[in-house]
């Protein structure tokens, strides 16, 4: 079972926490969530595509990410999403949030902060390890690629990040 820290809507910590999925937030309070864009040295994107039997987004394509455990940076967070979800390591590649933003869902009581990070790495696809339990499959993708599937609405999150890209 996964715990999260709740936050208030500066980002600060509210010495509270939730279990993962738990979607009873209050007005005010907040998760925190990550995605990495893993970016190959040809300019591409790894991109994941859900698993069907997920309850919402089934068969939509993504960057690897998610929530941010209790007591965890954003940072060691999305390191250990990519490690988990493709099996790649970006411990010690540079990289920093590219872009970042608030969602206020009170009907779905799903607040949130994102945080988009961005990895250039020197990678194929023999090195990607892909979690079967989470993905069903990946691919590299241009930017160009990825908001054609945005336009299909069929990539998560797109309207969100497509400015990072």
């Amino acid at each position: 079972m996964e715990i999260w820290d709740i936050y208030d809507e500066n980002r600060r910590l509210t010495g509270r926490t939730m279990v993962r999925d738990d979607w009873s937030m209050k007005p005010g309070e907040f998760h925190i969530s990550v995605i990495g864009a893993v970016q190959a040295s040809d300019g591409r994107y790894l991109i994941t595509q859900r698993k069907e039997d997920k309850p919402w987004g089934a068969g939509w394509w993504e960057f690897p990410g998610g929530g941010v455990l209790a007591g965890e940076t954003p940072r060691q967070a999305i390191v250990r999403e990519i490690r988990e979800e493709v099996g790649l390591d970006v411990s010690e590649v540079p990289g920093e949030v590219a872009w970042s933003y608030k969602r206020e869902t009170p009907a779905e009581q799903n607040n949130y902060f994102m945080d988009v990070y961005r990895f250039v790495l020197d990678f194929d696809s023999q090195d990607v390890r892909v979690q079967e339990e989470e993905v069903q499959g990946f691919r590299l993708a241009t930017a160009e690629e990825i908001a054609q599937l945005g336009e299909q609405g069929i990539f998560l999150h797109y309207t969100s990040i497509a400015p990072m890209l």
